[in-house]
């Protein structure tokens, strides 16, 4: 075997890099400024470096599955049966090779949902071959719990052989009792029920898995990677106790439990969490005395990252979520339809979602290589990072008393509680950026169809005896949303939308970045940003923002034109009835000049956008 000398032998005449090598130069580029300042930091405090060397150990084998396409699921949540069953279908002879039943009241329904009737399943489930190879899982809630039944009962009547079908039957009351926050139940009560009716279906002869661990709870609430792998832990573990406890041997009692996690635009974060799940089932499975197999992980693309403005980025963001789970090793991806958040997707919606998964397994070949991130050194440390701060989470978790008993203490709502308040904190700051909601926004997009259906009535589902703080789903861009929709109603009401004038002061190349800054800014709230040509007479300024209709103002320049015209063009926009003049850019040596002259704030990358933004819609409203 040739080395990379022999083929090019000029490359032997160069000494190998190191990384002390780097390190030297990139001193050198920081000019004194603390190495920290490169080393990023996820939600859960873990380093992620620069650069990494070439990691030395991988995941073990035995944890990962063998490379083979993953099952490209569609989503059926439609609550009209028969437009369901015209969905299945569709989807089934167009690529997909499994279906999620989506019923009202689970956690993934998102608003819509089947009807959990026997006589709604039958219809969904009319013409589709559910013993020819297909996948079906079940997405189901307490209000849905029977539909597991009716499903096997359907089954059961078309004289199906139970064996030969592929279904994860998705009983999950410990993620339902976590969204709710709340049970009619305790633990002690839901095990036999839940471990009753795995049994029922087992000896039917169906194989389940039955009980899924589902971490979308968490993700969805705003939490951590690491929070959602623990989450995951502590409730496959709860429902492997309440399997074996229930007289299944626990080497038949692990393959009736399977994961789901949710998959996000966060490549690398995302990959690692997979993979880390993988590596810490194999661990539970070695305490449990069992020889590790690979588990059963379904992925969805994430509900929170979706964004109702500018719905079409939202296939970049799925697109991503899927090429790091598909590589990650997922054995099932669920795509959300880019336009989930603003209703019921219509056709088009769901071939795109499809589709993303169809071009990456046929034509990009994502699943011809088990694992291809191993031997990563930026993922591999990530991996292993996610795993020493997961268990530690789990650990807690279980010293409370299990998934159930943290939930009733709310052990695992505070945490989660806590890193949303950070991470909101960072989409207000922009920090963490939404493409097409809190960046770059699309003032004049166009709307969005989707379709029209009503919702399935859901009987109540008994006295909530058991209380403690839940974790209910959230989507990251409404705080921006709600400011959009604000815009929209003045529009509908005025005619025009709030405005602001971009007062460019100088040149081009003096006020470009930041005009350009400053119109994002506003423009991600709503209010549409009057561009101008820039201006060196604070009169004519004047007089242009006069004609403008605008009521705020916001100056735009380099410092050094602050210092020479900043004071005087304030002065003259204030004469003139602008009601909150901005400066783009940090205040400075001069914020006491600009202030005296009428400045009333400045604004720059990481400030608090959204409490700017609210405070002008205080101002435009007050007309």
């Amino acid at each position: 075997m040739t080395s990379v000398t022999d083929e090019l032998p000029l490359a032997a005449d160069f000494a190998p890099a190191t990384y002390d090598d780097w390190r030297k130069l990139v001193d050198g580029v920081l000019k004194g400024a603390p190495f920290e300042k490169l080393v990023g930091k996820t939600y859960d405090g873990l380093r992620i470096e620069p650069i990494y060397p070439r990691a030395r150990d991988a995941i073990p084998i035995a944890s990962r599955p063998a490379p083979a396409p993953w099952q490209i699921m569609q989503r059926i949540d439609h609550p009209d049966a028969a437009a369901a069953n015209a969905q299945g279908i569709h989807d089934l002879e167009n690529g997909a090779t499994g279906l999620t039943l989506v019923f009202a009241g689970a956690n993934g329904a998102y608003g819509f949902g089947i009807d959990p009737t026997a006589a709604a399943i039958e219809k969904v489930l009319d013409g589709v071959f559910i013993d020819a190879g297909i996948a079906i899982e079940l997405q189901i809630g307490p209000q849905s719990r029977m539909a597991a039944i009716h499903l096997a009962e359907y089954v059961q009547r078309k004289s199906i052989s139970p064996a030969a079908c592929d279904i994860r039957f998705g009983l999950d009351p410990i993620g339902a009792c976590a969204v709710w926050g709340s049970s009619p139940y305790a633990w002690a009560e839901i095990v036999p029920a839940v471990t009753g009716a795995i049994k029922g279906l087992a000896a039917m002869g169906f194989r389940g898995p039955f009980a899924v661990a589902d971490g979308r709870v968490i993700h969805d609430a705003g939490g951590s990677e690491a929070q959602e792998l623990a989450f995951v832990l502590a409730g496959a573990v709860a429902y492997l106790r309440a399997i074996e406890g229930a007289g299944i041997a626990l080497e038949d009692a692990r393959n009736m439990v399977y994961a789901r996690l949710a998959a996000d635009a966060d490549q690398f974060l995302t990959m690692a969490k997979f993979r880390a799940l993988r590596l810490l089932w194999s661990r539970v499975e070695q305490a449990c005395g069992l020889e590790p197999k690979p588990l059963f992980i379904a992925a969805d693309t994430a509900w929170r990252m979706l964004t109702r403005r500018d719905p079409y980025v939202n296939m970049l963001r799925a697109t991503m979520a899927t090429f790091s789970a598909g590589l990650a090793g997922a054995n099932s991806i669920n795509v959300l339809p880019h336009t989930l958040a603003l209703g019921l997707p219509d056709p088009f919606a769901r071939r795109a979602a499809r589709n993303t998964q169809l071009v990456l397994l046929e034509e990009s070949n994502l699943a011809k290589v088990s694992d291809p991130a191993a031997g990563s050194g930026g993922i591999e440390a990530l991996t292993s990072a996610l795993c020493e701060a997961a268990w530690q989470l789990f650990q807690e978790t279980e010293q409370a008393g299990g998934a159930f008993a943290a939930l009733e203490q709310n052990l695992i709502q505070r945490k989660v509680a806590a890193t949303r308040a950070v991470r909101e904190a960072n989409i207000a700051r922009r920090k963490e950026v939404l493409t097409g909601a809190s960046e770059f926004p699309n003032l004049h997009e166009a709307q969005v169809a989707v379709l029209n259906a009503k919702p399935a009535e859901l009987a109540p589902y008994g006295e909530a005896k058991f209380k403690f703080d839940g974790l209910p789903p959230m989507r990251l861009a409404v705080p921006f949303e709600r400011l959009r929709d604000r815009s929209d109603e003045i529009l509908k009401v005025r005619g025009t939308r709030p405005r602001i004038f971009l007062a460019n002061l100088g040149t081009s190349a003096d006020f470009t970045a930041r005009a350009t800054f400053a119109k994002s800014f506003f423009e991600v709230g709503g209010i549409e940003a009057v561009d101008t040509e820039g201006f060196t007479d604070p009169a004519t300024l004047a007089k242009a923002f006069k004609a403008s209709g605008a009521e705020l103002a916001c100056l735009c320049s380099q410092d050094k034109v602050y210092a020479a015209q900043a004071a005087a063009a304030a002065k003259a926009l204030q004469a003139v009835g602008a009601r909150h003049i901005y400066v783009a850019g940090r205040a400075g040596e001069q914020e006491a000049t600009l202030r005296a002259a009428g400045v009333n704030d400045f604004i720059f990358a990481g400030g608090d956008a959204l409490a700017m933004l609210q405070q002008a819609y205080s101002l435009v409203e007050q007309t």
